[in-house]
């Protein structure tokens, strides 16, 4: 697939990610940040749908957006959404009546929770990425564990153990630092890396957690869960407030929509 222009592959680069506006606050951030949308081929009635590049790979214009799900929804309802999208890819749609799919909000979050679940199949199948709390347990004690993260629906009590056992190995016993509470269920992370009963998942290679971050924080971020997140998966900034830990409700596990399959499914 061709690569969109000036545009990089993705999470995978060690360059600082260049910044992209936001097409509906005006607000200039780092693509890492943002969410982009781009635009399916016409479909039969000659209509072009808006749908999410969770990967920012799809070839040709894209619009980056970088709202919350609430706020979102409430841009399309509103009518900003499509109205923004006009005034950004402008004469390239060549007259084509533009749609937004009722359920773009939807097809965003699945994308985005795609793109993570991807990213952690990579590192397991790298042998960067542990799961078992026993597993995690002992590495973590060791020293050899740079993230950590529970399911959503997680015992307390276990998240806690691991907790503890992380700042053990990292000598950092009372500084709060604990793994983030994802925004998926154990359904959903044992469906995703073909394991039974994934509760727990660590990374024992900071540069696989930095990877991770990309697309784990574009999903937090529509999500509307707190910033603080990804400072408390990785040990910095991390304060002793027990409320911190992000909650999140679950996310199932759904596939990427395709650009060409999503204008098939409408029509």
């Amino acid at each position: 697939m061709r690569t969109p222009h000036n545009e990089g592959l993705g999470s995978d680069r060690s360059a600082a990610a260049p910044e992209r506006k936001c097409i509906l606050s005006g607000e200039h951030a780092s693509r890492d940040a943002l969410i982009r949308l781009a635009i399916s081929p016409p479909g039969p009635d000659g209509s072009r749908l808006v749908l999410p590049d969770a990967l920012a790979r799809a070839p040709g214009r894209g619009a980056w957006i970088g709202a919350s799900r609430a706020d979102l929804e409430h841009a399309i309802a509103k009518g900003r959404l499509k109205g923004a999208m006009m005034r950004a890819f402008g004469k390239s749609l060549g007259g084509a009546p533009l749609a937004i799919p009722d359920d773009l909000a939807d097809r965003i979050a699945a994308a985005l929770t795609r793109a993570f679940t991807d990213r952690l199949g990579l590192e397991m199948r790298a042998g960067k990425l542990l799961v078992g709390s026993d597993r995690i347990a002992e590495n973590a004690r060791m020293g050899n564990v740079a993230w950590l993260a529970h399911a959503a629906d997680a015992a307390q009590d276990g998240s806690r153990k691991l907790d503890q056992a992380w700042r053990v190995g990292e000598e950092a016993e009372g500084s709060g630092l604990r793994g983030v509470t994802l925004p998926l269920d154990r359904a959903a992370l044992s469906v995703a890396l073909g394991r039974d009963n994934v509760v727990h998942l660590a990374l024992t290679d900071k540069a696989a957690a930095e990877r991770l971050n990309v697309p784990l924080q574009r999903l937090l971020r529509f999500l509307g869960s707190p910033g603080t997140a990804w400072a408390e998966a990785t040990g910095t900034d991390a304060g002793t407030d027990e409320g911190r830990r992000p909650a999140c409700d679950a996310v199932p596990l759904a596939a990427t929509t395709n650009l060409t399959e999503g204008h098939k499914q409408r029509t």
